[in-house]
């Protein structure tokens, strides 16, 4: 099926991403603990993550131009997050560091069995971004915009500077966000959680939600990510499924992230949909590999290899 809005030429960046970061404490557990238990972790770990910024490391890692808009704090992981960002290329001379403030973090609990995942998080309310802090030429220097739309009210004043500058707009949604449906109609592509649909619309059913959310808010398209079953999407008229792809599954964590990184540099090659769909479902299994958000980000020849050796798994 034909597939994406035009880009506009003569950006600096492929990508802009304007949104979260974190540090990850990642424990490995040989299963998941039931309440009021005690159980002997079997790894620990520290590694960069969050929404945003994985989306962005993904783009990187296959080769794109990438710039990042957030904030971190004045701590040691912060500068474990700026560094992260620079050993991949990503353009980050505009983070905001936010003096005696904590950068974000997240404990997440890893079932060794499964590879599942369960998030314990924190974010210091001194790091939330507001329209001020924004500058229009940079949020403005991509191809793409990608948000996460966790601070709405700068995500709002981001999305209709691209809005206006004819630049597509890309989300991530996991959490209904007080004041988010003024920032989805602004929404070009809304790829959320599986979660999210029932949650903001109230109805159940996964493609009553996605076409609600379609109806409602005039999205160019609409999808959810669905974790091993892959991802369901609604567009022009028809829902599409394309599978997730089995593999050893260390850890789940960044999953959806990475997925977004993926949908993303298939918009970028003007791929049609179900290609799009299928990359964005290779580069998420392959991190899937291995332990972090951005464990197992793969280079875009690991990706194509990957497929090759699925070419029979076409629905």
């Amino acid at each position: 099926m034909p597939f994406g809005l035009p880009l506009p030429e003569n950006k600096p960046f492929d990508v802009v991403g304007c949104g979260l970061n974190a540090i990850d404490y990642l424990i490995t557990v040989p299963h998941y603990p039931a309440f009021n238990s005690k159980v002997r972790l079997l790894d620990v770990t520290i590694q960069p993550g969050g929404q945003t910024a994985t989306a962005l490391a993904t783009l990187a890692r296959l080769g794109c131009r990438t710039r990042y808009v957030g904030s971190v704090g004045s701590d040691e992981l912060g500068e474990r997050q700026l560094a992260s960002l620079a050993e991949l290329g990503i353009e980050s001379r505009h983070v905001k560091v936010v003096r005696g403030a904590t950068s974000q973090l997240a404990f997440i609990l890893i079932d060794h069995q499964t590879g599942e995942r369960t998030i314990i998080w924190d974010r210091d309310d001194r790091l939330a971004l507001r329209p001020e802090d924004l500058d229009r030429t940079v949020i403005t220097s991509g191809r793409i915009l990608h948000l996460d739309g966790h601070d709405v009210a700068a995500s709002i004043q981001a999305a209709r500077w691209a809005r206006q500058e004819h630049i597509p707009v890309v989300v991530d949604l996991d959490n209904a966000y007080p004041g988010v449906e003024d920032l989805l109609p602004l929404v070009d592509y809304l790829v959320t959680s599986a979660e999210f649909p029932e949650r903001f619309t109230g109805l159940s059913d996964r493609r009553a939600g996605l076409k609600a959310l379609k109806e409602r808010y005039g999205n160019y398209f609409v999808a959810m990510t669905l974790g091993a079953e892959g991802v369901l999407a609604y567009h022009e008229g028809e829902y599409i499924h394309m599978p997730g792809f089995a593999v050893a599954c260390r850890d789940t964590t960044g999953a959806g992230d990475v997925f977004h990184g993926g949908f993303i540099y298939g918009l970028l090659q003007h791929m049609e949909l179900e290609d799009t769909l299928r990359f964005a479902n290779a580069v998420a299994a392959l991190n899937c590999r291995a332990l972090g958000a951005r464990g197992g980000l793969p280079t875009l020849q690991q990706v194509e290899e990957f497929l090759r050796t699925q070419a029979n798994d076409r629905p």
